[in-house]
């Protein structure tokens, strides 16, 4: 035991190495996670004092352990076991895929990222793109909502921007976890995406077996507290136009709900915008009947660093306003009561009209709808057409930038002249006819709020002796 063994310097360094990660592995790995989750715990703390609802525990669980729990909840467990059975696979594959959804599934939050980086990232992107206006919030009814109750807002969906914006908005009520598509599952944007607590799902998919698995993990979320935020039309409107609801994920809500636990309430929001930026993607689509959005990274890339040029050489503008509204909370306990059988569809019809209701009325759609609806006409003309089209609505939400009708028609133009959708000649506006379907995605944004027909003649009609210079 006391002789000296003489071992080659290699194979030394290797032990030595090995017993280093051990000893590091053992006694400080530990330690150092005890101590940033300490700190972590404490900063977590501070910040839910300021939140207006503090970020539930379901959402600070880890990751792995958060994967354990759902591939073992009952019905998953259930799930597999019938699909292994309808396959004819073994059971421990069918518990595999399970495994993998599961993975692909639960997000990893974290209150860092979201809270240092992210709310940061996404005040600065949003005001260096747009002026951004909060607009209607039914404030008294936020504040009422039971503090212990699920929050889901629920959102029309304009842009990938409105991610960004409500995200921005919605900083100091509480931390939101999206429901997000397939087009976020790219390296490394999906890790940012699933650190601020966004969970992936396959819009698409018929899988029986990754249903259960989604319906338990959104089930999970709501008992657990988790505040979230979804699309019910399930993806970007490709005409401008609000579309019905899609079911899937207000069915896994609805179906997930206790009425003996925590209340779930939903609120409404409604976004628009002056420009889209992926405005010409999504009517490409539309006119090709289908949903395959051609944009890549690559091409992103490239119109982020021309927009950074255009600013570095001072020839950047913003692309108009952006504005959100807060609606007035729908509570499914109260919504649940008088109902019978399945409440999905009816719930849904009452949120897209809750939605359709706050649609924030801006600059370029009242200008587009003008225009759609009548030819070339004078600056006065369409200034005429409106103050009768905002007296038409006077349940909408419209924006009027510096209180001043005649700036607001101003800035409509403005915008819509540069992008090219209209040109001016001998004082008069013109839709350009190759780029109509545009005009038409914006105009069709407040087409829902638009008086009927037969009240229509009171905005398209020229004024008193303006009938040269409109055209008529």
């Amino acid at each position: 035991m006391t002789q000296t063994v003489e071992l080659p310097l290699w194979l030394f360094v290797l032990i030595l190495g090995f017993a280093a990660v051990t000893f590091a592995s053992h006694f400080l790995f530990p330690s150092v996670r005890w101590f940033f989750r300490r700190r972590l715990e404490r900063a977590v703390a501070r910040l839910n004092q300021r939140l207006e609802r503090p970020i539930e525990p379901f959402k600070l669980a880890r990751r792995h352990d958060m994967i354990q729990r759902l591939i073992h909840d009952p019905q998953v467990t259930q799930a597999a076991v019938d699909h292994a059975a309808a396959e004819g696979i073994p059971e421990n594959v069918a518990f595999e895929q399970v495994r993998r959804y599961a993975r692909e599934i639960v997000p990893g939050f974290s209150a860092f990222a979201y809270f240092s980086f992210a709310i940061r990232a996404a005040r600065l992107l949003s005001n260096a793109v747009y002026r951004v206006r909060l607009g209607h919030q039914d404030e008294a009814a936020l504040q009422a909502i039971d503090p212990n109750a699920t929050v889901v807002f629920v959102m029309n969906h304009r842009s990938n921007m409105d991610y960004v914006l409500v995200t921005y908005l919605a900083a100091d009520r509480s931390a939101l976890s999206y429901a997000v598509g397939e087009w976020a599952r790219v390296w490394p944007l999906s890790r940012l995406i699933r650190a601020m607590g966004a969970y992936f799902i396959r819009r698409r998919s018929r899988n029986d077996l990754y249903r259960r698995v989604l319906a338990a993990y959104v089930r999970l979320a709501t008992r657990g507290g988790s505040t979230q935020a979804m699309f019910p039309e399930g993806g970007l409107s490709l005409d401008g136009a609000l579309a019905p609801a899609k079911l899937g994920l207000l069915k896994y809500i609805v179906e997930g709900y206790d009425p003996e636990g925590r209340d779930v309430v939903f609120v409404p929001v409604a976004l628009n915008y002056d420009r889209v930026l992926e405005d010409r993607i999504l009517t490409s689509a539309a006119k090709a009947g289908e949903r395959r959005f051609r944009a890549r990274i690559g091409l992103v890339a490239l119109r982020l660093l021309r927009q950074l040029w255009l600013w570095m050489t001072g020839r950047y503008h913003r692309s108009g306003y952006a504005a959100v509204n807060f609606g007035r909370p729908l509570s499914l306990a109260g919504f649940d009561a008088g109902q019978e059988g399945d409440i999905t569809k009816p719930l849904a019809r009452e949120l897209m009209e809750r939605i359709s209701g706050i649609v924030p009325v801006l600059p370029v759609p009242l200008i587009a709808a003008i225009l759609q609806r009548h030819g070339g006409l004078s600056r006065s003309a369409i200034e005429h057409r409106l103050d009768a089209l905002i007296a038409a609505m006077p349940m909408a939400h419209v924006h009027i930038p510096q209180e001043n009708r005649a700036y607001t028609a101003e800035v409509g133009l403005r915008q819509l002249q540069r992008r090219g959708l209209i040109t001016e000649a001998n004082g008069r506006f013109t839709p350009v006819e190759a780029r109509r379907d545009l005009l038409d995605f914006y105009a069709n944004s407040i087409r829902h709020l638009l008086p009927e027909d037969s009240a229509a003649e009171d905005f398209s009609a020229p004024a008193k002796g303006d009938a040269a210079s409109a055209g008529l």
